[in-house]
């Protein structure tokens, strides 16, 4: 009869608290282990911890627990274990046989593969994210702290460059142009600038359109009853 011991891990502390993610991690184990005849679950474990750190207590107790009664270690997902792909290689070392709900049926050098490419999408990820940064402290944003306060003030002024538009727009509609397309059209004609101080386009229409309209209307045209 295949046993299994189970092994949770959430990210933060709220969500170890609230079962946000754990219960989806829970219910997918449950589901596999569902689907298998006799198999039996003889141990859970949960860790609140970062992906990206090696020493967790409560991934070091389930092992014990494998190599003790020679028992699966089953998870959710691969990437519940850690997006390092020299971790995975350490935890397939060990001797304990394990499997992702998601992939139950990968090779060992599927799961290497997998590791290499988790990994890589999260410092692909992080790379993005310096660079955006620099870009951001380059042009004279400020970061950390005011993140919050910077992106209220940028909300406010685009809903103020919305509303001081209501006129043209209203004026384009009763023209006979109500379409999102032929609006576009008729605010580069007219040489009305956007927001950035650019030409128009769909989707900064469709933007424009839903600031005025926080809940557009089914008839488009019914957005210029202002």
């Amino acid at each position: 009869m295949p046993s299994y011991v189970a092994y949770y891990r959430v990210s933060t502390i709220r969500q170890g608290q609230s079962g946000l993610g754990l219960d989806a991690q829970r219910q997918a184990v449950g589901d596999y282990l569902g689907g298998q005849a006799g198999s039996q679950l003889v141990a859970e474990f949960t860790e609140v911890e970062s992906g990206r750190r090696n020493d967790r207590p409560e991934l070091q107790a389930a092992l014990a627990v494998c190599k003790r009664s020679k028992n699966t270690l089953i998870i959710a997902k691969l990437d519940r274990l850690a997006r390092n792909l020299a971790f995975i290689a350490k935890l397939m070392e060990s001797g304990v046989d394990f499997l992702a709900t998601d992939n139950p049926h990968a090779t060992k050098l599927m799961v290497h593969m997998l590791a290499a490419f988790a990994e890589h999408e999260r410092e692909q990820i992080s790379a993005r994210t310096k660079a955006a940064l620099a870009v951001a402290k380059a042009r004279g944003m400020k970061l950390g702290r005011n993140g919050t306060i910077l992106a209220a003030e940028r909300q406010r002024a685009a809903s103020e460059f919305a509303n001081g538009l209501k006129g043209i727009l209203a004026d384009i509609r009763a023209s006979g142009i109500t379409t999102v397309r032929g609006i576009k059209h008729e605010l580069n004609r007219r040489a009305v600038p956007s927001a950035s101080g650019r030409a128009w386009h769909i989707p900064t229409v469709h933007r424009l359109l839903a600031r005025i309209m926080p809940k557009p209307p089914k008839n488009l045209s019914d957005a210029f009853k202002l």
